[in-house]
């Protein structure tokens, strides 16, 4: 599995957490991935590499959404699209968490994740609030 194929499935999983309580999410990730081997074989490192990035990134969802609320002078998480905010997500945590993601392989994916799952507008939003984010850690 490609590392774009991966992020996707990263995506979509981080997505349910819009909609589903924290203590249902285990269940969530496992019918996620149930899902994802009914439709094509997937290796055990690629199923793990998702599944550990997933938690990863939950966990730092705190200093994550502070992060954004910090930049996004007028869209604060709470009333960004879950789309875009779980597109946003994503992108923070590989540009301030992954040393494996280098910010500008992060900030190309997270606008292609937006083309393909967000509106028209959504490319063009998750750039202007990752460009800001890139911004503040220049200043410092």
């Amino acid at each position: 599995m490609k590392r774009r194929e991966q992020r996707e499935c990263i995506f979509q999983l981080l997505f349910r957490v819009e909609f589903n309580r924290q203590e249902e999410m285990p269940e969530q990730a496992g019918m996620y991935m149930d899902d994802i081997r009914a439709e094509q074989p997937i290796q055990e490192k690629d199923e793990t590499y998702i599944l550990e990035k997933y938690s990863r990134i939950v966990e730092a969802l705190p200093k994550i959404n502070a992060m954004l609320d910090e930049v996004s002078t007028g869209w604060k998480t709470s009333r960004m699209g879950k789309v875009e905010l779980t597109v946003l997500r994503l992108a923070v945590y590989e540009m301030k968490f992954d040393e494996d993601i280098p910010e500008k392989v992060a900030i190309n994916e997270a606008v292609e994740l937006a083309r393909k799952f967000g509106g028209d507008e959504s490319p063009a939003f998750i750039n202007g609030i990752l460009a800001k984010l890139t911004e503040k850690k220049q200043e410092k």
